[in-house]
């Protein structure tokens, strides 16, 4: 009888030993994947081009776009926020217009993907549940987000327009400052339309909060966030933004901006944008990547210019040379493989870095996780919707249980939204 316990001993203690002994990259992969199929993965940002959404080039081909449903397949998102973005112009009725017009072109094209091109791929959801719902039955699930409220105009109406077409997030300024709120870009040479909102963007903020449009703070400035915290009666969201401790960016939030959204209530979605998540990496990267890239367009007789000089050229020339940078893209990319002396890439780990940070601040239940595709996000290993595994791949590699992935990549947005929506309710009735 002793001896027989003296091996049940030995046996209990050999298998505590073992199930102490660190997981191998092989046993890491696989959980991920098992966790990464179990969960709904949600990524708040992902730009379109409208051209993408036609009958012979849309999302159910695997386009140089960084999200489409291939991809997507490929590499198990299943939630893309597709984005109706609307750059700044002028405070007037023809931008106002001009500005709707292209926002309406925007909506289209998403329910032209979900109603006609590929329904029985992806499908439009304006609820928690209508997203979970979709997600069971094996389907994408396609959600709506809004980048600048100038599009509305000074028509409050528009709002709920917006809504009824899907929007369920919207933000009140981009690059630049709306006739709604100031944006954070008013950082660089300290001059302000509002000193925070105008008096048309508190009436927003509480035609927002009437229908149930989650309020984005990513692009606004400071002062408008804070005013919008104290406005609003239901949380906010910041769907594209890190932690500006770790990287110094004007489009990240500080600290003190944490903690009024963690007192909120809202969440936090940490952003793959490599200026966002490491500017010393990304600098020295950025400058050998550009070359390479000045190279393919001189070689292509394209005239080549910054992000942002493209973006204040007219619309039709701007439209010509993105579709041309667009091209020149998987070039580069192929040629940065063949090269041996570039500098470190910023990559997933520099973005799960932030993720850390923000958890370890104002707790895991306010963040969540965004790409910035085809808006100039994409880091190393996480560079298209193919290879949105490797986040999950990370968050195990450090431990995180499946719990906490789900709540990083849908359950905590999710659960903003559910919030919204119940305080319109509660306003409507």
């Amino acid at each position: 009888m002793k001896a027989f316990l003296a091996v049940c001993t030995l046996i209990v203690l050999t298998a505590c030993t073992q199930s102490k002994q660190p997981m191998t990259e092989a046993q890491i992969l696989a959980k991920a994947k098992e966790i990464h199929k179990n969960v709904m993965t949600l990524d708040t940002h992902c730009d379109i081009n409208v051209n993408n959404f036609t009958d012979s080039i849309n999302y159910t081909q695997k386009l140089t776009s960084q999200v489409n449903l291939p991809k997507m397949l490929e590499g198990g998102l299943d939630v893309p926020w597709f984005i109706v973005y609307t750059g700044q112009d002028s405070l007037n009725a023809k931008g106002y217009q001009n500005a709707y017009d292209n926002a309406m072109s925007k909506f289209d094209a998403i329910h032209k993907l979900c109603e006609d091109i590929a329904p029985n791929q992806i499908q439009l959801a304006t609820t928690s549940q209508e997203a979970r719902d979709i997600w069971r039955s094996g389907k994408k699930v396609a959600m709506i987000g809004i980048e600048n409220g100038y599009p509305v105009g000074e028509d409050l109406k528009n709002i709920e327009k917006f809504y009824n077409l899907g929007g369920r997030y919207m933000s009140l300024a981009h690059n630049g400052h709306s006739q709604l709120s100031d944006s954070n870009t008013g950082e660089a040479d300290n001059i302000w339309l509002h000193n925070g909102l105008s008096a048309l963007g508190k009436d927003v903020i509480n035609e927002m909060n009437r229908v149930g449009m989650m309020i984005d703070v990513s692009h606004p400035s400071k002062e408008a966030m804070r005013q919008m915290i104290e406005l609003t009666k239901a949380p906010i969201i910041a769907s594209h933004s890190s932690a500006r401790a770790l990287c110094n960016h004007s489009r990240n939030l500080d600290d003190e901006q944490l903690a009024w959204m963690k007192e909120n209530g809202g969440v936090v979605q940490t952003v793959a944008f490599k200026s966002y998540l490491n500017t010393t990496k990304h600098e020295a990267r950025d400058a050998r990547e550009k070359e390479v890239l000045k190279q393919i367009a001189d070689s292509m007789g394209i005239t080549w210019m910054e992000r942002r000089e493209a973006r204040a050229l007219p619309p039709a020339e701007q439209a010509v040379f993105f579709a041309n940078y667009t091209k020149m893209l998987p070039i580069q990319k192929a040629k940065l493989a063949t090269m041996t002396d570039l500098p470190p890439a910023v990559d997933v780990g520099d973005f799960i870095d932030h993720i850390d940070y923000l958890i370890e601040k104002i707790g895991i239940e306010h963040v969540g996780i965004s790409s910035d595709f085809d808006g100039g996000g994409g880091i190393e290993g996480w560079s298209d919707a193919s290879e949105t595994l490797n986040v999950t791949l990370e968050l195990v590699r450090r431990g995180y249980t499946e719990d906490q992935i789900e709540q990083l990549w849908s359950g905590n947005l999710l659960r903003v939204l559910d919030e919204v929506q119940a305080v319109a309710k509660e306003l409507q009735s």
